[in-house]
Formats: C-alpha cells, sequence, structure tokens
C-alpha cells in the first residue's frame, strides 16, 4: 500500500490533486503517512484542531454531527479516492464535524503545515484547490436542495445519480453499474429517511425500471433514472 502512494496516477485520482505537477505530485507522496483505521474509530471530533487532511483508500468514513442528546445527522459518506478534514486545515479553523471509520479503513494523512509549505511553491495548486472546494460547496448545496424539495423516489435517483457522475462525469453512458457498499440503513441517515421508507423507494425505482439489483450489483438506466430525479420533467 506505501508502494501505491508514491506513484503519480493514485495522487491524480483525487480531483484536488490532479492538475499538479510532477515535482508537487512526488512532494505529496514525500510528506504522506499511511494510516489504518478500525471499524467505529473516531478519527476526529467536531472542535479538534484541523491540523491534517486525509484520504481514504480503501473502506468509508462517516462525517456527523451529534447532539447531546445522541441524535446524529450524517453529512457525507467518504469512499476510497476522496478526501476528508481539508477544509479546517485550509480555513485554519477547528473541525467542523466527527470523523468516524465505519468499516475497516486504509488512507493517509498530510500534516497542515507541509502541505501549505508545498501549496506555496505549486503556482498551479491554489486554481485547482479553488475548483475542488467550489465543487465540494456544489454538491452540498445539491444534497440540501435533494432532502428539501425532492419526495424520496426522487431523493434515491439522485443519489445513485450522483454517485455515477463522480464515476463517469457529467456525461453520463446510457446504462451503467454500480457496486455500492452502503447498506439501506447507510441510505437511510444519507437522504434523511427511515431504513423501511429507503427499502419501499428503491423497490418503487426498481419497479419502474430504472434500475435491477443482480448479486450485489445495481444495473442502472441512466434515462429512467433522471425521469425519476426530476418529476416534473415526466
Amino acid at each position: 500500500m506505501t508502494k501505491m502512494i508514491r506513484s503519480p496516477a493514485f495522487w491524480r485520482s483525487f480531483p484536488i490533486f490532479r492538475d499538479f505537477d510532477d515535482t508537487a505530485i512526488a512532494a505529496l507522496a514525500g510528506i504522506s503517512s499511511y494510516r489504518r483505521w478500525r471499524p467505529d474509530t473516531v478519527i476526529f471530533q467536531r472542535g479538534d484542531e484541523g491540523n491534517y487532511m486525509a484520504g481514504v483508500i480503501v473502506g468509508r468514513i462517516k462525517l456527523s454531527l451529534t447532539t447531546p442528546q445522541g441524535r446524529e445527522l450524517v453529512l457525507q459518506q467518504i469512499e476510497a479516492g476522496e478526501l476528508f478534514g481539508e477544509m479546517a486545515l485550509l480555513d485554519d479553523r477547528p473541525r467542523s464535524a466527527e470523523a468516524t471509520a465505519q468499516v475497516a479503513t486504509e488512507g493517509f494523512v498530510i500534516a497542515k503545515q507541509p502541505f501549505i509549505d508545498l501549496v506555496t511553491l505549486t503556482p498551479e495548486a491554489a486554481p485547482a484547490i479553488i475548483r475542488y472546494l467550489c465543487s465540494r460547496l456544489r454538491g452540498t448545496t445539491e444534497q440540501l436542495e435533494t432532502i428539501a424539495l425532492y419526495d424520496l423516489n426522487s431523493r434515491v435517483a439522485r443519489f445513485f445519480l450522483g454517485i455515477l457522475r463522480q464515476i463517469h462525469g457529467n456525461e453520463l453512458p446510457v446504462s451503467a453499474n454500480l457496486r455500492l457498499s452502503l447498506t439501506q440503513s447507510d441510505l437511510a441517515e444519507i437522504l434523511g429517511a427511515s431504513r423501511p421508507k429507503i427499502n419501499r423507494a428503491v423497490l418503487a425505482i426498481e419497479g419502474l425500471g430504472a434500475i435491477r439489483r443482480i448479486n450485489g450489483i445495481i444495473e442502472c438506466n441512466i434515462d429512467r433514472l433522471q425521469r425519476i430525479a426530476e418529476p416534473s420533467k415526466l
């Protein structure tokens, strides 16, 4: 695994680093450290100092907020190929959420000061980081819109389409396959619904021919998913 994180292709698989030159990529590998987190490990808590960011190689990290009464709001599930903890590192403020390993997870961490030094010496870094942060903001806006304005069938369809766009970009194929590591309970937390309601929504979408589940694979009909995601267009 440590050999992998020295590969330029590995680093460029993370959108924030995609436009870094070979020298900057080599520097990233030099300032990163491999990490392994057991299931249910709390990596950091809300209010902690943001002195590093991390990326997932294998596994899944949950970002969430918890009230003193124990109620939890899941903000995001961080999968392989995604970063977490970068916001507090970049804006020099405390952590805004809690990060927990949901399954056995492997990744890397990059300390704050070495990364800031690298960015300062890399002209193409600042535009790449700005584009990345804008995409994160757009994603958050879309997530809030989905939960607030769409029925549950549409929310599930929009979630599937969002994952597919992460894989294929905005130009989606006619059909595509997904293998999700998320359970229906995980989807319920993300989409703000109960697990039984999520189950009914998935069955409804399947009944409309938008998806087909076979041996852990979700076969997606993109056109039908888009029609469910935007019911006004039906």
